[in-house]
């Protein structure tokens, strides 16, 4: 029977010295494996772990609920941010409201990099959408994560270098293995209808597409925010605000025909 692997989660009430050990030494006893040990907050500690038996896992389980200096928080089959928080030693912050919203600070470039990557190691489709202002590292990011994940990427519209806006790809762009990259504005502003007819074309393929400035996309498309799978948001700081005005009155000047 192959190991099966957890997540484990639990606060610490009193951090006195050995506490750990005692906890490894269970875990050995009931002969489950730590594969990864991290603090994932304030007085909170994560593990993966792995055990062939369910059984281990579930008298694991009740011991740990008797334990006065901890109170087990989570038990479960890892979920995409608990292996993001033992890797980077805290959690993505996630809107309360909208699950499917998550928010990053620039400071934090490199575990959205690690986030999206994981996302677009995924085979099939996928709609992510990614909300910020201009010049602070979406675009990037989203390139990064591709070569992270191994995948490579095409830009269907993007103001990464210049105004770029495709009307067609190669026939080696046309695959499931890319990542295909579309500014919302650009693609929704002036854009030719040959330029729509290849983003309704590549919406339709079995990959990943990340959508910049989801909200244009949706007011000027038939697509709406729930054919979304994930909504990430990108800020210099947490106080910023994310805003289109100014986006869009800068689009307007451009000469795109």
């Amino acid at each position: 029977m192959e190991p099966k692997e957890w997540y484990m989660e639990y606060q610490i009430h009193e951090n006195r010295p050995g506490l750990l050990g005692e906890i490894a030494s269970l875990l050995g006893m009931l002969r489950i494996n730590i594969v990864t040990i991290n603090g994932v907050e304030h007085m909170r500690r994560g593990m993966l772990i792995k055990s062939v038996s369910d059984e281990a896992i579930m008298r694991l389980r009740y011991i740990m609920n008797t334990m006065d200096v901890i109170t087990l928080r989570k038990i479960r089959q890892p979920k995409l941010r608990d292996r993001l928080a033992i890797r980077h030693g805290r959690y993505i912050e996630r809107d309360e409201d909208e699950k499917k919203t998550f928010r990053f600070v620039r400071d934090e470039l490199g575990v959205l990099v690690d986030f999206m990557a994981e996302l677009f190691m995924k085979d099939g489709h996928r709609l992510v959408g990614i909300r910020g202002m201009p010049r602070v590292g979406k675009t990037e990011s989203v390139v990064a994560a591709s070569v992270c994940a191994n995948k490579r990427w095409s830009f269907l519209s993007s103001t990464l270098l210049r105004q770029t806006i495709r009307s067609q790809l190669a026939d080696d762009e046309m695959s499931e293995n890319h990542i295909y990259i579309i500014d919302g504005i650009v693609s929704t502003m002036r854009a030719s209808e040959r330029h729509q007819m290849l983003v309704s074309e590549i919406m339709r393929l079995p990959a990943t597409k990340v959508v910049e400035h989801p909200d244009i996309f949706v007011r000027e498309t038939e697509y709406t925010l729930n054919d979304f799978d994930y909504i990430i948001e990108l800020r210099i700081d947490e106080s910023e605000e994310i805003t289109y005005e100014a986006v869009e009155s800068g689009f307007s000047s451009f000469d795109i025909s």
